[in-house]
């Protein structure tokens, strides 16, 4: 995923976070984690990082709904990696989703539950340097975009690129801590993901820590 998209996002949802109370209508959060595989995706992919961001509405102190945006890599195993050997491969799961939260608030610690569905976009490549003879690298080809490979130009050339959306579900749970009066919390949440996206159905558990307001 481009890290431009992630930093953006995340900017986003920091300025566009307005002072928060208890009783505020509005919630956002913003966290990152790990994610991991099952089968069968769990045979191609293996465990990686992820990042999530949301805003939604909180009908009371117990109901609310969330919009969220999330993204994980999905790194080849060892198995996957054989056919491909001395390729450059990329595999990214990106997901736009609406979703219920139940929210069970104490004094300090909390907890809630989480689901929903939505659009599950994931997208493989792989890539192979390619040295173009005749053509000394510089700097000014660097400046482009372009690598050196003994001395000459070499370009990345996509041997394949495919892309599969699906509509998906998830559901979790998570707990949280509040660290502020006006009501900000930190918090750890497990949720799982499931698409059926072609050839191969998305499947996966996320776990991920961060900041709700």
């Amino acid at each position: 995923m481009s890290k431009r998209i992630v930093i953006s996002i995340a900017l986003l949802t920091v300025v566009c976070n307005p002072a928060h109370s208890q009783d505020s209508r509005v919630n956002t959060n913003i966290g990152g984690g790990v994610s991991r595989p099952l089968n069968p995706t769990g045979k191609y992919a293996g465990a990686s990082g992820t990042f999530a961001v949301g805003a939604g509405y909180n009908f009371d102190k117990h109901n609310s709904l969330v919009g969220e945006f999330m993204w994980s890599a999905l790194p080849p195993t060892f198995n996957a990696l054989l056919p491909s050997e001395g390729l450059n491969r990329s595999s990214n799961l990106y997901t736009a989703t609406g979703n219920y939260m139940l929210r069970l608030n104490g004094h300090r610690f909390g907890a809630y539950f989480i689901g929903g569905g939505g659009l599950y976009y994931r997208h493989s490549s792989l890539q192979r340097q390619v040295l173009q003879p005749g053509i000394v690298c510089t700097s000014y080809w660097t400046w482009w975009g372009y690598s050196c490979a003994a001395g000459y130009v070499s370009t990345d050339q996509t041997l394949i690129s495919s892309g599969s959306s699906a509509f998906g579900g998830n559901a979790g749970v998570g707990f949280t801590i509040k660290i502020a009066d006006s009501g900000e919390k930190v918090y750890v949440e497990s949720r799982y993901h499931y698409a059926p996206n072609k050839n191969i159905p998305t499947q996966l558990v996320l776990v991920t820590f961060g900041f709700r307001f």
